[in-house]
């Protein structure tokens, strides 16, 4: 029974506290399943620049181009690489795990519900965060995922970020005499050195949008969902309405 209360305690407290070790300071990002433009963009960059390496191996190509609403023959021709397969497949890769494994030092997750396991604030700030370290096998690092083992697949469209010196977060404290931060974090800030194919404007739109679609994966009845209970709460209330002139016609009688 402890092990049990102790497990639905951990499951109240949010993944961006596990994911970042409460230390990384998380962007917010508010997104909208109702998007459809967003999405569709979305599935583009995570099958062009991810699914060489990552999965998502509990959605269908099929059920992703009738929910995105982009026609079948196109999203196969444009987004599915595997010209075996067919859209009733399931989103895999053709790399064996243990061919990644060897590559990476550990095989690359499947993607599907990486935005539940994470959180979406942090996987928009991760995408973000990639930053040059030559002491890296890959020459670099990330700022919310330190010492990751992923190459920076995007870097064609963020371009190089180095870091520089800034305040820690959290700790934005300035002695009032000299005006100088208290504390300062030699990787406090990134600054692009490298430009990539986008402008930060731009990249941020296109993570945007990855995660959005990267949070559809994850539950792609969440506009059923909602949909659905906001019925539900209307019947509730109605039935409410009824029990409550039926059960004081019931017992007028009686008081």
């Amino acid at each position: 029974m402890k092990k049990l209360i102790i497990a639905f305690c951990l499951a109240l407290l949010p993944t961006s506290v596990f994911a970042a070790g409460g230390e990384v300071h998380l962007d917010h990002v508010d997104l909208d399943s109702t998007d459809t433009a967003s999405l569709q963009s979305g599935a583009q960059v995570f099958t062009n620049y991810c699914m060489g390496c990552h999965s998502a191996r509990f959605s269908r190509y099929g059920r992703v181009a009738e929910d995105l609403g982009i026609p079948a023959d196109l999203y196969k021709e444009n987004l599915v690489f595997d010209s075996g397969a067919k859209m009733g497949d399931l989103m895999t890769i053709a790399m064996p795990k243990d061919q990644s494994k060897q590559f990476f030092g550990a095989a690359p997750p499947d993607l599907t519900m990486v935005a539940r396991v994470r959180g979406t604030d942090w996987l928009y700030t991760y995408l973000r965060t990639f930053y040059r370290d030559d002491s890296r096998p890959w020459g670099v690092n990330n700022k919310t995922f330190p010492n990751v083992g992923m190459p920076h697949v995007l870097l064609e469209l963020q371009g190089l970020q180095e870091c520089a010196p800034g305040p820690i977060a959290g700790h934005e404290k300035v002695d009032p005499l000299t005006g100088q931060l208290l504390a300062e974090d030699p990787c406090g800030s990134l600054k692009v050195t490298k430009e990539g194919s986008m402008t930060p404007d731009e990249y941020d739109q296109a993570m945007y949008d990855l995660v959005n679609f990267l949070a559809y994966t994850a539950e792609p009845m969440a506009n059923d969902r909602k949909r659905i209970g906001v019925y539900v709460l209307l019947f509730i209330t109605l039935f409410g309405i009824f029990a409550y002139l039926l059960n004081r016609e019931y017992w007028k009688e009686i008081h």
